[in-house]
C-alpha cells in the first residue's frame, strides 16, 4: 500500500528505528489513507492526532516483536 513507508525492525533495518523514523512512517500511512498530503486547517488536529496514535501504536509494535536472530529492544 505504502511503498515509500520502509520495514522498521531488524533485520531490515540495522539499528533501532527512531522516533522521527517511526513518525515519518505514520504520517506517510495517514497521507496514504486519507489522500491528503497536507491536510485543510479545519481537518489539521484529527490529521496530527491520527499521526501520533499510530505512531504509538508503531513503537509498541516494534517493542512487542520477537524478531528470532535480533536483540529485543529495551
Amino acid at each position: 500500500m505504502c511503498r515509500s513507508i520502509k520495514t522498521l525492525r531488524p533485520p531490515a533495518l540495522a539499528e533501532e528505528a527512531t522516533q522521527d523514523e517511526i513518525r515519518a512512517a505514520a504520517l506517510q500511512y495517514v497521507r496514504k489513507v486519507s489522500g491528503f498530503r497536507a491536510p485543510a486547517a479545519h481537518n489539521q488536529e484529527v490529521f496530527d492526532e491520527a499521526v501520533e496514535r499510530i505512531a504509538r501504536a508503531t513503537a509498541e509494535l516494534l517493542d512487542g516483536l520477537e524478531v528470532r536472530g535480533a536483540a529485543r529492544r529495551a
